[in-house]
């Protein structure tokens, strides 16, 4: 699978690059606050540590308008693709370390079902704020590689409207994106093989299982 950057045209229909922050105190924050385990992946919606820093009111009001956000983060290790979800509102990604992202855009979603073969890769460079668009269907960060050899892991903040990813509310589906619901604000599509199709989640992906290590 070729990778591409961020900063390449073909990222431009999945989301942007946002300039002129400061996001310093952030990974510094990440690096000293945050676990990151050697061998899967944690997720916290929302970090105290990091919405006290001065970036959460400048995302606030400049990124998001005004609206209520969280910060959280995403931490650990994995190569895989696994699932893709998107959300309503656009969500950052700000990398303490080196990342690839795993993209999809929704409008290729039918009724439930998306061939991976329609997923791209986009390295995004610590340091930098990733907007990803509620058009993109995303899910965990991957490790970057350094000369072929895949990194110990990956530091991300995760930044998304306030309450998106907590209690998933208890709904009577009309249509088929109300069985995708996994989460506040999350709509789910996992492969066949990855756990969240295990604990129920809607199994909308058809190829491989992308793995970046294998590509």
């Amino acid at each position: 699978m070729k990778i591409k950057t961020v900063f390449s045209k073909a990222f431009a229909q999945y989301g942007a690059v946002l300039d002129g922050y400061d996001v310093s105190a952030l990974v510094k924050t990440l690096g000293q606050s945050t676990p990151c385990p050697k061998d899967a992946t944690v997720y916290e919606p929302s970090e105290k540590s990091l919405e006290s820093l001065p970036l959460m009111k400048q995302l606030t009001d400049n990124a998001y308008g005004g609206m209520p956000i969280q910060i959280g983060y995403c931490n650990g290790f994995n190569t895989k693709l696994s699932c893709l979800e998107y959300h309503r509102g656009s969500e950052l990604n700000i990398p303490a370390t080196d990342i690839i992202l795993l993209l999809a855009k929704k409008s290729d979603v039918k009724n439930g079902m998306l061939n991976t073969k329609k997923v791209e890769a986009f390295y995004a460079p610590a340091g930098t704020v990733v907007q990803i668009y509620e058009t993109t269907l995303h899910y965990a960060p991957c490790c970057a590689f350094d000369n072929g050899k895949v990194n110990e892991g990956f530091r991300v903040a995760i930044v998304l409207p306030r309450d998106t990813n907590t209690e998933k509310p208890q709904i009577t589906s009309y249509n088929t994106e109300d069985k995708l619901l996994w989460a506040k604000n999350k709509w789910l599509i996992a492969h066949p093989i990855s756990n969240e199709a295990k604990q129920g989640a809607f199994i909308g992906l058809t190829g491989k299982n992308i793995d970046l290590q294998n590509e």
